[in-house]
């Protein structure tokens, strides 16, 4: 007889804000703020939604758009793009392309949520090997590896959160794994705060379906990669930033302060629009059958399905949003923080000793995707939540 169990599991952003615990130190903001100026270059045409930017030697760009389902080559100063390979599940295709890394020697990696892999493509923009996202056993309390990256070094090596155990009980914890492409071999090199989860199931044994959802603006540890392979994480405990260098070795930041914000009905709103634009998190579908299991991938538009009370809110909000710390070319780690509900867009910025440097604020609604030599990656989003990828210069801070 058959067995059959599912899991479905709606993943945030695989980096999460961190609540306040600490008190607002006033003018500390204003005094650093340094405000981008005008765009130098505004691509014409829109585009679904945009993870990440890579560039390119020539200065162009690759863009994955996971709801266009399309990768492009992207001029940004002549207003062109192009579609890179095609839809489907044989080479040179895809299903639907999240996100963009460089990797040695001009090549590039791309996430294809809809096959479930990550394939490298050369500087021709021809594809070439790939790997399954998914790597462990199916089986109750296994640890999978989901290499879903949250940053890439310059020598390839891939920089994910490990999932945890399937079906075992939740974890207030995660590893930070460098995963070897060519070994898929997986090392820890840093764990992280989570953030609070629910998880409910339906269903009896022969059908079991499991679904863990995060709740908004809880409390988790934040973290990116530079390209030498130093991790930087925001740690919830006083909004310190550490920076973990390939030998290990850690250096600590001072408690870096921030306004304490409370939640209401503006900050709700907000949440569940951000939710939406930046593409709700990868939902993850897990079917097991007799001991075989496969595992499907998929990013759109969620958060604003649900109503505002049918969440459990925390009382305030978090000092710095959702999704990874950026890391740009001279090294420094960006951190976008919390201001009240409708005003500009703020990054705190943090060099390699731990400590902030500056603040750079955007307006409108707009976010930071990447970075170039000297430059700035910016989406920018209308009021059908159509994004526009904008460039900019890169301030002095």
């Amino acid at each position: 007889m058959q067995t059959r169990r599912a899991l479905t599991l709606r993943l945030a952003s695989l980096s999460v804000a961190v609540v306040a615990l600490q008190a607002a130190v006033p003018g500390t903001l204003t005094a650093q703020a340094v405000r981008l100026g005008a765009p130098a270059a505004v691509f014409p045409e829109d585009f679904g939604m945009i993870q990440s930017v890579r560039e390119l030697p020539d200065g162009r760009l690759l863009v994955a758009d996971p709801l266009g389902q399309a990768l492009y080559g992207v001029d940004m100063d002549g207003g062109a793009r192009t579609v890179v390979g095609r839809q489907g599940q044989g080479p040179q295709e895809y299903l639907q392309p999240d996100a963009v890394w460089p990797l040695p020697g001009d090549s590039t990696l791309l996430v294809d949520l809809g096959n479930g892999r990550l394939v490298a493509i050369g500087p021709d923009l021809a594809f070439g090997p790939t790997m399954p996202i998914a790597v462990g056993e199916p089986r109750p309390g296994a640890t999978i590896v989901l290499a879903l990256p949250q940053g890439v070094d310059d020598r390839g090596n891939i920089y994910a959160r490990a999932l945890g155990g399937v079906g075992g009980p939740l974890q207030d914890s995660a590893a930070v794994l460098r995963i070897d492409r060519g070994t898929r071999a997986a090392d820890t090199v840093a764990t992280f705060k989570l953030e609070d989860r629910t998880q409910s199931t339906a269903g009896g044994a022969g059908a079991r379906n499991v679904r863990i959802q995060s709740v908004p603006l809880s409390a988790q540890d934040s973290w990116g990669v530079a390209p030498d392979g130093s991790v930087v994480i925001a740690r919830s405990a006083g909004y310190r930033v550490e920076w973990i260098a390939p030998d290990g070795t850690v250096r600590r930041g001072s408690p870096t302060p921030y306004e304490r914000i409370g939640i209401g009905t503006p900050e709700k709103e907000e949440y569940l629009v951000e939710q939406s634009r930046s593409g709700g998190g990868i939902g993850i579908s897990m079917q097991v059958s007799n001991g075989a299991m496969s595992m499907s991938f998929s990013r759109g538009r969620q958060g604003a399905e649900r109503e505002i009370d049918s969440y459990e809110w925390p009382q305030e909000k978090p000092p710095f949003y959702p999704g990874r710390v950026l890391v740009d070319r001279p090294g420094r780690a960006w951190v976008r923080r919390h201001v009240d509900a409708g005003d500009p867009v703020t990054y705190d910025v943090f060099d390699r000793r731990g400590e902030r440097t500056g603040t750079v604020v955007l307006e409108g609604a707009r976010r930071i995707v990447g970075f170039g030599e000297g430059i700035v990656y910016v989406v920018s989003y209308d009021d059908l939540d159509l994004s526009w990828l904008e460039r900019y210069d890169l301030p002095p801070l």
